[in-house]
């Protein structure tokens, strides 16, 4: 589990695809004598494992799937990537809880001034954009960012100066792809909703359900 807290700004070394391998390799800040071999990193919000490190690099295998699924084929060399190491269970929750796991890719499609902040609006497929809720979390290549408002194709954020100084989103502007996870909770919510109506008493859960259950 992950905090969007982003650590350090890596810098893409190498991003070498195989006929039987992928594998990333960054640059980073990160002290080296606090990484361990099978620990888990986040890059660009995608949980990944720390296969090798050393002398200010480590490097990560990546899937087939991975690939599929996120804007990390998109990396060259010189590239700078979000980085954030696992949440210890005695570290504060500054953020929100982010598993790692992309949900889908966004496109960036407004970059404005808004007073001291910049806006950023998005693109998302209906599918995901439906857990995406105004003045909730959501984690944008592993930022943990508020929601400002939702719309049936997409979604705003306001980025502070320290935020946009501090990741990637800097150098984004119209057209950029970004890793989205939305937030956990409301994925959870609909499964186990959606599973009643398959349960003894076939009845979905619901307003009416819980009144009838003496919840309300």
């Amino acid at each position: 589990m992950f905090t969007g807290l982003i650590e350090d700004l890596g810098t893409v070394r190498e991003f070498r695809q195989g006929a039987e391998s992928i594998r990333l390799t960054v640059a980073t800040g990160i002290p080296m004598a606090e990484l361990r071999l099978g620990e888990s990193i986040a890059v660009n919000g995608i949980c990944l494992t720390v296969v090798s490190f050393g002398a200010g690099l480590f490097s990560a295998d990546v899937s087939p799937e991975t690939l599929d699924r996120t804007s990390l084929g998109g990396l060259a060399a010189g590239d700078k990537v979000n980085l954030e190491r696992a949440l210890r269970l005695s570290d504060r929750l500054g953020g929100h809880l982010v598993s790692g796991h992309v949900d889908a890719l966004a496109v960036v499609t407004e970059r404005r001034r808004d007073a001291n902040a910049l806006r950023f609006s998005f693109t998302l497929p209906a599918a995901v954009n439906r857990y995406v809720v105004e003045k909730g979390s959501v984690a944008i290549d592993g930022i943990s960012l508020t929601v400002n408002s939702v719309a049936a194709e997409g979604f705003s954020v306001a980025v502070i100066p320290h935020t946009l100084e501090m990741t990637t989103l800097k150098e984004k502007g119209a057209g950029a792809r970004v890793n989205i996870e939305t937030d956990l909770i409301g994925k959870y919510v609909e499964r186990l909703m959606g599973g009643r109506e398959q349960g003894p008493e076939k009845e979905p859960l619901s307003l009416d359900f819980l009144a009838k259950h003496g919840f309300l």
